[in-house]
């Protein structure tokens, strides 16, 4: 295997990177791979415990992509058999545990979503239960003999829990130890992940060291700041931007993220050579606005295309700027002359109760055709012509009634 030089791929790994653990070791495993034209083997463990990836997610995978791109090998870990435990990771409390099929079921969804990112030619994906799941109870006593409780609670969450009274379940002391026992059984040179696992990556590089192994390199990576500025991308916090997110959708969550953050989005989402120049710090002083809007652009072309990409900032300016309808809505027929309007919202998926289609027509934000409805009682007539419904800011409905031959 012809590797580029050592210089070029380390200034390739760290960019971007928040910690190497330790950049001397991985130095030193880079030029024994240069030398013998073996490649290393790059560990990132996935946890299946939420089936959709957000852009947060990315970060860490296209860590693992430059390594592919330099000729190593990608493994990729579901972690079906951790996810029954659930990582305690930033959490305040105990994670609900997730059954195995559940687990499964999620990872598969995972690796799908990650070769969006990843060669899935390249990557070779594991599912830890294979290793995990035969140990005995035996061995499980074994490995837990190797970490005390003193250094589990050395770790951050675990030591605010203890002090503030919070409890910590038994089975939590076995995720990261779980987690260690992957990179002992792939022997793994280098495992990457955010900078919430260092605890579990060092715990994994001491296992390696306990049972023979070299140890692993750990390289932490940032974690991606949510649309709304303050926290971390979350699905469940609601500002997170999804893999599987329509390109409009796309588009659109990403132009609303605060000016501060274009940079940094940029930076981490955008893949471009580590010594490449790039403009965009640039195009933020000079125009926000634009460099936003060319940020949208590359994201949403990474995960659809260039051409999805133009139409869909074609349809946030006609839609979201000018306020104009979609150009290309499908007609939805109905074979009835008559329902109450809050009756169709509901029948349109515009609203998912009775109660919320009657509070947007109260609240101004049901328009039909180009008159703006705000009686809860508003009998809609179906006409042969197309009309246009819009609820709310982005949601468009062209219906028509079925004329009937008797």
């Amino acid at each position: 295997m012809n590797f580029p030089s050592v210089k070029e791929q380390l200034d390739i790994i760290v960019n971007n990177t928040v910690e190497v653990l330790s950049a001397d070791e991985l130095e030193k495993k880079l030029q024994k791979s240069f030398k013998t034209g073996k490649p290393l083997r790059i560990k990132l463990g996935a946890d299946p415990s939420r089936p959709d990836l957000h852009l947060g997610h990315s970060v860490v995978l296209r860590k693992l992509r430059d390594f592919q791109d330099l000729g190593h090998e990608a493994v990729l870990i579901i972690g079906d058999f951790t996810a029954m435990i659930g990582d305690p990771s930033g959490k305040s409390k105990t994670r609900p545990q997730l059954s195995a099929e559940e687990a499964r079921e999620n990872g598969k969804s995972y690796f799908e979503q990650a070769s969006k990112i990843l060669d899935p030619e390249k990557t070779t994906i594991c599912y830890n239960s294979d290793w995990l799941g035969a140990m005995q109870f035996a061995d499980v006593i074994k490995l837990a003999g190797h970490y005390t409780v003193a250094r589990m609670l050395e770790r951050d969450d675990f030591e605010k829990r203890y002090r503030s009274g919070e409890p910590i379940s038994i089975h939590e002391f076995l995720y990261p130890l779980a987690q260690g026992m992957d990179s002992v059984h792939l022997k793994n040179d280098v495992e990457l992940g955010g900078t919430d696992q260092k605890f579990n990556l060092l715990v994994g590089r001491d296992l390696q060291r306990e049972y023979g192994i070299e140890p692993q390199v750990c390289i932490t990576m940032p974690l991606l700041v949510g649309t709304t500025g303050g926290d971390k991308m979350s699905k469940s916090l609601g500002n997170a931007i999804c893999f599987n997110d329509p390109p409009e959708d796309m588009y659109g969550r990403t132009l609303s993220i605060p000016d501060t953050l274009i940079e940094t989005y940029w930076n981490l989402l955008v893949p471009h050579h580590a010594g490449v120049a790039d403009p965009i710090a640039e195009r933020v002083a000079a125009d926000p606005r634009e460099a936003k809007r060319l940020l949208a652009r590359e994201v949403v072309a990474q995960y659809y295309s260039p051409e999805e990409a133009a139409r869909a900032q074609e349809h946030f300016d006609r839609v979201i700027v000018q306020k104009q309808a979609p150009a290309d809505i499908p007609t939805i027929e109905f074979e009835v002359s008559a329902m109450p309007l809050a009756d169709l919202l509901l029948e349109l998926g515009a609203a998912p109760s009775k109660t919320e289609a009657r509070r947007m027509i109260q609240q101004g934000a049901v328009q039909v055709g180009e008159v703006k409805i705000t009686d809860i009682a508003a009998v809609f007539e179906f006409p042969e012509t197309p009309v246009v419904i819009k609820a709310g800011k982005r949601k468009f409905f062209k219906v028509a009634g079925v004329k009937k031959h008797f």
